[in-house]
C-alpha cells in the first residue's frame, strides 16, 4: 500500500507523534532523553523548526512545532531520528531500528486546537498515570510554559504570548488552563487527527491547507480510541 502524502504548510504549527517500535521502550535513562533534547534542539534550529511543547515517554515523544518552510518538520525528524538511533545502538549494543515506522503527524488550526494541544502533550503523563500532575515529570515543556523555566527547546507562540505582556503572567494564565477535570473525551478529536494525518481544524482551515498543498483534505476517522499508555 502506497503511504500516504502528508500536508506540509509554512507557518502552520504541526503535531508530532513518534513511537517505539512494537511499542517498546525508546528510553532507558535520563541521559538518553537528554541526548534527544540536545539533538532536537539542534534539529530545529537547523531546519527552521519553532517547537512550542513536547513531551518525552518511555516507549513515544510528541511534539508541537511551527516550521518556517515545507521541508522543515521531515528534516527535523529525519536528522533527530538517525542521531538518536545511532546513540541508542552504540550505548546499548543493540543494531536494528528502533521506530515504529514514521514518525505520524497533523497540521493544527492554531486559533481553535492549539491551546488544547498543549494541554494534550503535556499531560501526557497525568493520563498514563505515571505522574499525579504535569509539574511532577521532568521530560516536558510543561515547565517552561507554566513555570517559567528555562528551556533552550522552546520557543513561545504568538497566542501564548497573547496571555499577557511579562512572563508571569503568561504562567499564570497558561497554568489555569490545567485547573479543570481532565475530560479524556476532550482530546478524542486530536488522536484521531494525529493518527490519521488529517488536518485538525474545521472545514475552513481544512479546505485552507487542501488548497495550499494542491490536493483534497478528508476527514478523521471517527470511533473512540482504546486507553492505553502507548495510546497517549
Amino acid at each position: 500500500m502506497p503511504r500516504k502524502p502528508r500536508f506540509y504548510v509554512p507557518g502552520v504549527p504541526v503535531h508530532i507523534v513518534q513511537r517505539g517500535n512494537n511499542r517498546q521502550a525508546i528510553f532507558f535513562d535520563e541521559a538518553d532523553r537528554e541526548w534527544y533534547q540536545q539533538w532536537l534542539g539542534e534539529a530545529a534550529r537547523r531546519y527552521g523548526c519553532a517547537i512550542h511543547a513536547y513531551v518525552l515517554m518511555t516507549n513515544h515523544v510528541h511534539i508541537l512545532a511551527t516550521p518556517s518552510e515545507r521541508t522543515a518538520t521531515a528534516r527535523m525528524m529525519q536528522y533527530v531520528g538517525q542521531r538518536y538511533v545511532m546513540q541508542v545502538n552504540r550505548k546499548y549494543r543493540r543494531s536494528g531500528t528502533l521506530w515504529e515506522g514514521r514518525y505520524k503527524d497533523c497540521l493544527v488550526q492554531a486559533d481553535t486546537y492549539l491551546l488544547r494541544c498543549y494541554r494534550y502533550i503535556e499531560l501526557n503523563p497525568v493520563r498514563a498515570r505515571i505522574a499525579a500532575a504535569p509539574e511532577y515529570y521532568r521530560w516536558s515543556s510543561y515547565h517552561s510554559n507554566a513555570e517559567g523555566a528555562p528551556d533552550p527547546l522552546i520557543t513561545q507562540h504568538s497566542l501564548y504570548r497573547d496571555f499577557g505582556t511579562d512572563p508571569a503572567r503568561r504562567c499564570d494564565a497558561y497554568k489555569a488552563l490545567f485547573s479543570e477535570i481532565l475530560d479524556e473525551g476532550r482530546f478524542d478529536d486530536i488522536r484521531r487527527a494525529w493518527r490519521s494525518g488529517t488536518p485538525l481544524g474545521d472545514d475552513l482551515f481544512r479546505a485552507r491547507v487542501g488548497s495550499a498543498a494542491g490536493r483534497s483534505v478528508g476527514y478523521a476517522r471517527r470511533g473512540r480510541p482504546r486507553k492505553k499508555e502507548t495510546e497517549n
